[in-house]
């Protein structure tokens, strides 16, 4: 009787939340201190995520570079607690809560595309809640705080060929009204950062261009191979888990999608802020 109230209950989230397909997203999430720091342009644009994408998701799978696993996890929770992971930032930003529903739901039919997939082992965190790479965006982009909200994991010791293939297998929750959206940094070498309003320096420049271009040109092969294939790729990346949530939101997206930039700006010098929408072609 429990079994037969769970599939009803599975069969009703995904019946009711079929609709058209949904686009997938890449946001830059940058500098923690977008929380509270109003001169970020990216902030700015965030604020205005509605406004630019007005169909509402049934709930969001939310990629982040700041959830490292050995292998994919998803956190099977009711409610997400606020994650604080950084260190030595304004004591206000402690303060802040943001507290969306959790997506159980969600999480097993992930899990269940992934191991129908070629994932064999696919873990469930019944304790995790939303860390900053995606309680910052969210907060501005849906400050309600009032949809589901679904993490899986980044596997760093695999490469970008993976975590494309990763987000293959999630194409199909775009046609069950689920937002995927990889969350990460264009370019993240935080050794190499500087004061606001510092000149990008060329490696940075060189390398944010090339993945515009190789995105909006629709070399996403390319892109699975930026390591060897991009100008200064391991200096824009020296560890990659900002850079994995990309290949799963391109890859769910298809190969035949369409990229877009959706927000370009720059902080602290080498920090880009480059946002993509991917459009799979009819």
């Amino acid at each position: 009787m429990r079994l037969l109230h769970s599939l009803n209950q599975k069969y009703r989230f995904f019946s009711i939340c079929k609709r058209g397909l949904m686009d997938t997203v890449y946001i830059s999430h940058g500098s923690p201190m977008m929380a509270i720091d109003e001169s970020i342009p990216a902030r700015k644009f965030l604020k205005t995520w509605q406004q630019i994408f007005k169909e509402r998701p049934k709930a969001i799978l939310v990629i982040s570079g700041h959830w490292d696993t050995k292998e994919p996890t998803v956190n099977v929770v009711n409610r997400n607690d606020t994650i604080y992971d950084f260190y030595g930032f304004p004591k206000s930003m402690y303060k802040l809560k943001y507290t969306p529903p959790g997506a159980p739901l969600l999480a097993k039919r992930v899990k269940e595309l992934l191991m129908a997939n070629g994932f064999k082992r696919v873990h469930e965190d019944k304790t995790r809640g939303v860390d900053h790479g995606t309680w910052v965006p969210l907060m501005f982009m849906y400050p309600e705080a009032d949809i589901p909200v679904c993490q899986l994991s980044v596997q760093t010791d695999r490469d970008g060929t993976y975590h494309y293939n990763l987000g293959k297998a999630l194409a199909p929750l775009r046609e069950e009204g689920i937002l995927i959206m990889g969350s990460g940094a264009t370019t993240h070498n935080l050794g190499t950062m500087q004061p606001s309003g510092s000149p990008v320096p060329s490696w940075a420049l060189q390398f944010d261009t090339w993945l515009k271009n190789a995105l909006l040109e629709g070399r996403y092969e390319d892109v699975n191979h930026y390591d060897s294939r991009a100008p200064y790729g391991k200096m824009a990346h020296p560890w990659p888990d900002h850079f994995y949530p990309l290949h799963v939101a391109m890859g769910a997206a298809g190969e035949n999608a369409k990229a877009k930039l959706v927000h370009h700006s720059w902080d602290n010098g080498t920090l880009s802020y480059a946002s993509y929408q991917f459009t799979a072609r009819k």
